[in-house]
C-alpha cells in the first residue's frame, strides 16, 4: 500500500527544484574556503575531505545555515537577514551568501510570483519555504544535503577523488543531516553558534589565494 501522500511528494518536487544545481544561484562557483584548505593539504583524499564536511555540518557554515533557515521560516523578523549576514566570517562569505540569496529571490518572484525582497541564501529558502508551505525539517534536510552536494563536487574538481568516492560521502554524511534537520525545527536566533574556525580562517585567506578556481 502506498503510504506516501501527495502533497509531500509534490513539497519534494518543489524542493528538489528550488535546491537544484539548475536553479540559477550559481553555487558551482563557490567552495566556502574549502579551495584553500586543498591548497594547504587540509584536506587530501576522502578521508580529510568527510571530516572537513562533518566539522562544517557540526559547528560550521552548514550548522548555522540550518538555524537561520529554521529561524527565517518561524519569523520575518528584519534582524534575521542582517545577523545573517553579519555572521559571515569573511568578506567571500558575505558576497556567497549575499550574491546567491538575491538570485534565489530573483527566481522564486520569477517563478512563483512571490516578491520576499533581497534576502540572503538560508534566509531566502527559509522565508519561501514558510510561503510555500512546505514542511520545514524536509527543507533544511534538503538544503544541507545540496550545501554537502555542491562542496563535495567542488573537491572533485580539486582533488584526485572519483565520483563512487564523493558519492560514499555524502551516504556516509546522510544520517548526520537528518539529525540535524531534526533538531534545528522551530529554532530561533538564541541557538546561534559556530566554533569551525579553520574553515572561517581558509575563507578568509582565499580572498588573497593567488591562483584559484572558485569565487569563495
Amino acid at each position: 500500500m502506498n503510504t506516501v501522500q501527495r502533497p509531500m511528494i509534490t513539497d519534494i518536487l518543489t524542493l528538489a527544484q528550488l535546491l537544484s544545481p539548475s536553479f540559477p544561484v550559481g553555487a558551482f562557483a563557490y567552495s566556502h574556503g574549502l579551495e584553500t584548505a586543498v591548497n594547504d593539504r587540509l584536506i587530501y583524499d576522502a578521508t580529510t575531505l568527510q571530516g572537513w564536511l562533518l566539522d562544517l555540518l557540526d559547528f560550521g557554515g552548514a550548522q548555522s545555515d540550518a538555524t537561520f533557515l529554521n529561524a527565517a521560516y518561524n519569523s520575518d523578523d528584519p534582524d534575521i537577514d542582517t545577523t545573517a549576514r553579519s555572521f559571515a566570517a569573511s568578506a567571500e562569505r558575505l558576497m556567497e551568501i549575499d550574491l546567491q540569496g538575491a538570485a534565489f529571490c530573483d527566481t522564486v518572484s520569477a517563478i512563483w510570483g512571490h516578491e520576499i525582497g533581497q534576502l540572503c541564501y538560508p534566509v531566502a529558502v527559509g522565508r519561501t519555504a514558510k510561503i510555500l508551505n512546505l514542511d520545514p525539517e524536509l527543507t533544511t534536510a534538503m538544503y544541507l544535503q545540496a550545501f554537502i552536494g555542491n562542496l563535495t563536487t567542488a573537491a572533485m574538481r580539486l582533488l584526485p577523488l572519483g565520483q563512487v568516492a564523493g558519492q560514499k560521502i555524502q551516504t556516509m554524511l546522510k544520517p548526520r543531516i537528518a539529525e540535524i534537520a531534526a533538531k534545528s525545527i522551530g529554532g530561533t536566533l538564541e541557538d546561534l553558534h559556530s566554533s569551525a574556525w579553520m574553515s572561517d580562517i581558509t575563507a578568509m585567506r582565499h580572498e588573497t589565494q593567488y591562483s584559484r578556481i572558485f569565487r569563495s
